[in-house]
């Protein structure tokens, strides 16, 4: 029996780590590599044949949505998963338009992620989860922040660059200067640790 190829990113040793050790145990999947970035995954894709990413979201250097993007350009029939630990409704919609086959929380067991994989190997998609995603504009409408500041918010929390959130976003960095503009005017804030602080205390960072 050919076993299923799985390519792992995240720049995260432990979680990578912790994945693989789950894969390891199965007897139809075979790890062929961890990456800890999109530009490394597409190394890796030039060389190795993979069936299945596991695809961290937030990598430096090239994140899981744009690494997604250009996957599904060069190898469609490659399945990408997104692992994430971020509950943005915006954040499913972002993905399905890029042609994630699926998105799990990194929080969710093995099981999971065992059901995901054999759901997108078998020409289906997962996104089982999206009752546990929040509408980020509902939750913070008091504040008037449109959807997609609310979107640069968390990615500033982040610590991401204006240059890297237009990447992100597929906007502008002129645009995102705009938004961080906005952003300041409409939380009534002037540097970017309260707006850090502001993201913390409202569960989008």
């Amino acid at each position: 029996m050919n076993k299923t190829k799985v390519l792992i990113a995240d720049d995260h040793a432990i979680v990578a780590t912790g994945v693989k050790a789950i894969l390891d145990n199965k007897e139809f999947i075979s790890v062929v590599g961890i990456v800890e970035n999109g530009i490394h995954v597409l190394e890796f894709l030039e060389k190795e044949k993979v069936d299945i990413i596991l695809m961290d979201i937030n990598m430096p250097e090239m994140n899981g949505v744009v690494c997604t993007k250009k996957v599904k350009e060069r190898y469609p029939e490659i399945k990408v998963i997104v692992l994430t630990m971020y509950k943005r409704k915006q954040f499913i919609r972002e993905l399905i338009e890029v042609g994630a086959d699926g998105c799990i929380l990194k929080s969710n067991s093995g099981k999971e992620l065992m059901n995901a994989i054999d759901r997108v190997q078998n020409g289906s998609s997962y996104f089982d989860q999206m009752g546990q995603f929040v509408d980020a504009v509902q939750q913070l409408k008091e504040y008037q922040l449109s959807e997609r500041e609310i979107e640069v918010i968390e990615l500033i929390a982040e610590g991401h660059t204006s240059k890297e959130i237009s990447e992100r976003l597929f906007i502008s960095e002129h645009t995102v200067k705009t938004h961080r503009k906005n952003i300041f005017r409409k939380l009534n804030i002037k540097e970017v640790a309260e707006l850090i602080q502001f993201a913390m205390d409202q569960g989008i960072s």
